[in-house]
C-alpha cells in the first residue's frame, strides 16, 4: 500500500544514488558533464514520479460518474438490492 514513506525511501535512495555518483564519476574532461547528467536525470525522475505519486494519493477533484441514471445515484454509498 501507499504511504507517506515512499516518499522519504525515494529521496533516501536518490541522496545516496547523486553521492556514489559524485565520487564514482569517471576522471577526465568529461567529469563534470558525468555528474551533472547523473545527480540531474536521477533529481528529475524523482520529482516526476514524487509529482505523480502525491497527485494520486490525495487528488484535488474526485471523479464523478455522470453515465447513470438518477434513481441509481445514491449519496449514501452503493446499495445492493
Amino acid at each position: 500500500m501507499a504511504n507517506g514513506w515512499s516518499l522519504l525511501i525515494g529521496l533516501l535512495f536518490i541522496v545516496v544514488f547523486s553521492a556514489v555518483s559524485w565520487f564514482a564519476s569517471p576522471k577526465g574532461d568529461n567529469q563534470t558533464v558525468w555528474r551533472s547528467t547523473l545527480i540531474l536525470s536521477a533529481w528529475s525522475c524523482y520529482l516526476m514520479w514524487a509529482i505523480t505519486f502525491l497527485a494520486q494519493w490525495h487528488p484535488l477533484i474526485a471523479p464523478k460518474r455522470s453515465d447513470l441514471r438518477p434513481e441509481f445515484v445514491h449519496h449514501e454509498g452503493p446499495r445492493f438490492f
